[in-house]
């Protein structure tokens, strides 16, 4: 009795395709960025384990890392983001594997932007906590309503910090930022506190003024005498310009009020300029552009009455009859 052998018969399973998965992270502020484990690793470890979880479909994690540190969801300005359009375009990504959408992007307008990118290299999205597909029609229009609600979860923020600055303004509160020459940050922060010797400073620079009714002499002055603007914790005080010795010279701080939306109130700082002084500074500013817009009119006048006159034909403006 003879034996027959029978050939090894192909696999019917289909193959699987793999696909290539670019995970990408992002967080706002650079606060707890230094941490062993940080809320980028976060983002990217729960990526890297929604990706493991499809592996029977052929999904891979790609080892670069496109992590934007520090960088606003209102701007698609982000190194890591940027590197991770050019290695779409250059067909190394399949999937990007975001832990949320709005990782991606908070502004609308710059999501949909981005969604013509991954439509034109066909590059899938995927969001690991909401359910989100984009290759099926479903998917696109669940990505419009989480958008939309990003974009107003971004708008509500903004209007409500505006409404805290306004607020916080109308009780004349130091919104905070680098004190003007003349104060100093209270030692528990929150508020303005005069340094005497620079007010001293102060009070001479707009007595100068007074006296010569020019920023350009006043700014010589300040050059003869070697003065310079507020000296920093680690900075040396740099030299006057024009723009920051006019932006001295109009600041409302220094009569003890603060301004917002074009509003005056009465500031928690204590002022360090007479008001009359400050006042009659203001006026003096006002007439000294007045003078400087009215002469460079009249330079203009003159420059182009010169020019008529140096036609080569000698015959002025006007067209010349044959």
């Amino acid at each position: 009795m003879t034996s027959t052998s029978t050939p090894c018969e192909p696999s019917s399973e289909p193959k699987i395709a793999r696909l290539r998965c670019a995970i990408y992270t992002r967080k706002s502020t650079e606060d707890g960025l230094e941490r062993p484990f940080n809320t980028l690793e976060a983002q990217r470890e729960a990526a890297e384990a929604y990706i493991l979880s499809q592996r029977h479909a052929g999904w891979t994690v790609l080892a670069e890392h496109y992590d934007d540190g520090g960088y606003t969801g209102g701007s698609l300005e982000r190194p890591a983001l940027q590197k991770l359009l050019g290695d779409m375009e250059g067909g190394r990504i399949d999937c990007v594997v975001v832990y949320k959408v709005d990782r991606l992007s908070r502004s609308l307008l710059d999501f949909a932007r981005l969604m013509d990118v991954f439509e034109r290299y066909h590059v899938s999205l995927v969001s690991v906590t909401q359910p989100l597909n984009t290759t099926m029609s479903l998917g696109r229009l669940t990505l419009n309503i989480l958008l939309s609600f990003a974009q107003f979860e971004r708008e509500i923020i903004a209007e409500r910090t505006r409404d805290k600055m306004a607020a916080a303004r109308r009780k004349g509160k130091w919104m905070g930022g680098i004190p003007v020459l003349g104060y100093d940050v209270a030692p528990g922060g929150g508020r303005l506190v005069v340094n005497h010797e620079e007010a001293k400073r102060v009070r001479a620079l707009f007595a100068l003024y007074v006296e010569c009714q020019s920023v350009d002499r006043v700014l010589a002055a300040l050059r003869a005498r070697s003065w310079t603007n507020k000296v920093r914790s680690v900075k040396a005080g740099k030299p006057f310009s024009k723009a920051s010795l006019e932006r001295l010279l109009t600041n409302i701080l220094y009569i003890g009020q603060v301004q917002y939306d074009g509003k005056t109130y009465a500031g928690e700082q204590a002022g360090i300029v007479e008001e009359s002084v400050w006042r009659e500074v203001q006026k003096r500013l006002a007439e000294e552009r007045g003078r400087f817009s009215s002469q460079k009119a009249s330079r203009a006048r003159t420059e182009r009455a010169a020019g008529c006159n140096r036609s080569p034909c000698g015959s002025g403006c006007r067209g010349s009859r044959v």
